[in-house]
């Protein structure tokens, strides 16, 4: 019990991100993969767990090393210009995933309670803004921690109904997909809500906090220890891996009912949930609802703070979740502005299926040069002195860069 409590203590931010990565947008994307392909690309869930876990990996020792986010990294040492369009980039995908993952929760809550759509984005809205403002940093923390936790409520829908595992195993572990052209925009959308921008810049000003929280309470000097460096790369594996498992067991929980029944097109989270209703009852159907919501209250306050730590970091401003709104006004007015500009979304109508695929168009445009910039500056020994990359790390890291480049690409091409 001492063992657990232990582990659960030292995990944070890797968990965190990891699991905030399975945010409403994310649950669509998976629940469409296993409606339209069924088994089919169940080995994606297994082939993105490294990239995404080198790629958070690094981000998380820059934090831990340098004291800086990846914004104020790039500002340091890099052409203004640069960070102004990886930046740039990066927030305009961010508030749209906000807006799309405000709708998919509106979308879902009306199945329970009649309350109009923009009503319900509106009050979740102010509700999640509230939460970031108003607690501080460690209550946050371990609010997230917490409400990470629910996202194993995905892996029991699968046994509510009949589910060959074996073959599930077996299409885990042997490739196969079908190259066409709506495949290969699954697999980029894939890529996308897995290997995500937003969760570059959240992991490592997160990482920086979290030491800078613990250093007030010690008054102690910024010094990384290899005790440090081996906790953040647990934290950040079991983050990586559980993000993945649920990625696994939702593809499977919509394959053995949506697609096993004809039904291979889901355009909301409120299909994929009522989609599932008549196949696996009403409890599965229930339990898989609530973790859409749920998912969105932890995602989105990852997502406005990406945001806000990046923007904060380009121009300078005093920033952190352990500061109070008078202590770094313009780092929460981030926060608030890219919520509302989100909720625009649901308030207008607007599809969120095609905010969701703009998110993904520039996700995968930011993400291989932001990729590349993250290479460039943890191979710097100027910066990370002797814990630069392994030659494993880079050949991940620029493998993940080249398969982002060209699965983009193909996905246009074809």
């Amino acid at each position: 019990m001492n063992r657990l409590r232990n582990f659960w203590r030292k995990i944070g931010p890797g968990l965190v991100t990891g699991v905030s990565d399975d945010d409403p947008s994310g649950i669509v994307i998976y629940s469409q993969t296993g409606a339209q392909a069924g088994f089919g690309m169940l080995w994606s869930a297994l082939f993105t767990f490294p990239l995404m876990a080198v790629m958070q990996e690094m981000c998380a020792r820059i934090g831990l090393v340098t004291g800086h986010g990846l914004a104020g990294n790039l500002r340091r040492y890099y052409p203004r210009w640069v960070l102004v369009i990886l930046v740039g980039l990066a927030v305009v995908g961010i508030t749209l995933n906000i807006g799309a993952d405000l709708a998919a929760m509106a979308d879902v809550t009306h199945l329970f309670i009649p309350i109009p759509e923009p009503i319900l984005a509106i009050l979740y809205s102010i509700l999640i803004v509230l939460l970031l403002i108003f607690t501080s940093y460690q209550t946050l923390a371990g609010f997230l921690k917490w409400t990470a936790l629910t996202v194993l409520a995905y892996m029991f829908v699968p046994y509510f109904t009949q589910t060959d595992w074996r073959e599930a195993i077996f299409h885990t572990v042997v490739p196969a997909m079908k190259i066409n052209r709506e495949t290969a925009l699954l697999f980029v959308a894939i890529l996308g809500t897995t290997i995500s921008p937003y969760l570059f810049f959240w992991q490592t000003s997160m990482e920086v906090e979290d030491k800078q929280t613990k250093l007030k309470r010690f008054m102690a000097r910024w010094i990384v220890t290899k005790h440090e460096l081996r906790d953040m790369k647990e934290d950040v594996t079991v983050g990586m891996f559980v993000s993945n498992a649920v990625m696994w067991f939702i593809i499977v929980a919509t394959a053995v009912t949506l697609n096993a029944h004809g039904i291979t097109q889901i355009n909301t989270a409120r299909d994929a949930a009522e989609a599932l209703k008549p196949f696996v009852g009403p409890y599965a159907y229930i339990v898989f609802t609530f973790g859409i919501v749920s998912m969105g209250l932890l995602a989105i306050p990852v997502l406005a703070g990406s945001s806000s730590y990046a923007l904060a970091e380009v121009m300078g401003w005093n920033e952190g979740l352990n500061k109070t709104f008078h202590q770094a006004k313009q780092f929460y007015g981030v926060i608030i502005v890219s919520t509302l500009v989100g909720l625009m979304i649901p308030i207008l109508g607007i599809d969120p299926i095609k905010a969701l695929f703009y998110t993904g168009v520039f996700y995968g445009i930011t993400a291989p040069v932001l990729i590349f910039a993250i290479l460039h500056i943890v191979n710097n020994k100027q910066l990370m002195g002797r814990h630069i990359n392994s030659p494993i790390s880079n050949f991940l890291g620029i493998a993940v860069m080249i398969l982002m480049t060209v699965a983009v690409i193909g996905a246009f091409t074809l």
